[in-house]
């Protein structure tokens, strides 16, 4: 079984191959690049690994909660390589794959946090359940003092929205291990591992339903009814 995993959520684009226990990994910055560069991008890592797109079983994709602009782009380059060869997605919230990165630290509580702009985070908090995580909370979309507010237990926190709350995290949360940032990128193994989950569970949809994570009000969204 082969399976193209991407997340465009971010600045650095996540993009994973896994091919029968085999496991391609590579993060790249693209930037504002990225919608000029996605399709040659994967082509050019599929041509090196000498596999044709319709050798792909599953295509992948981090559904968000992130970047507004780069979870569209990534997740329309994949319904279109999942409708043109008629091959079934996996949908992975972004926040999931970046709660990986910390699941063998520990017994805490793992808080992945993301900068939503505009002062905002999105955030889940997640529990060790059987040598795993368990997300136990919704995706959130809070304000700097909700954020440090759900932050009651000793935990793992991880991601690029310490850029801004960092200083109020150490003063006000101070049960909170923030970890630095080798900690705060996606990697595609845990887009894969996540992935390959969700297909052994037949948790897989097709072009027509897989859905974004947006957390942000309407009114803040672009919208297509004009």
């Amino acid at each position: 079984m082969k399976i193209l995993a991407i997340d465009t959520t971010t600045n650095t684009l996540c993009l994973g191959i896994y091919d029968d226990g085999k496991v391609y990994a590579y993060s790249l910055e693209l930037g504002r690049k990225l919608s000029g560069l996605l399709m040659a991008t994967i082509k050019n890592v599929l041509d090196a690994l000498g596999y044709k797109p319709a050798e792909i079983d599953y295509f992948a994709c981090g559904v968000g909660p992130g970047s507004f602009t780069g979870l569209r782009v990534g997740l329309s380059t994949i319904k279109g390589l999942a409708f043109s060869l008629n091959k079934p997605i996996v949908a992975v919230p972004t926040l999931d794959i970046l709660a990986e990165n910390a699941r063998e630290l520990g017994t805490d509580d793992v808080i992945p946090a993301i900068d939503a702009k505009r002062n905002l985070v999105f955030c889940s908090i997640y529990k060790r359940r059987n040598k795993g995580i368990k997300r136990v909370s919704p995706y959130m979309l809070l304000s700097e003092k909700e954020f440090v507010g759900k932050i009651k237990n000793k935990a793992f926190v991880l991601g690029d929205a310490l850029n801004l709350y960092q200083q109020s995290l150490s003063k006000h949360a101070k049960n909170a291990v923030l970890l630095d940032k080798d900690y705060w990128k996606l990697n595609p193994a845990n887009l894969l591992a996540l992935s390959l989950q969700r297909i052994k569970k037949r948790e897989v949809s097709d072009t027509f339903k897989i859905k974004p994570i947006y957390l942000y009000p309407q009114e803040c969204q672009i919208r297509n009814d004009k």
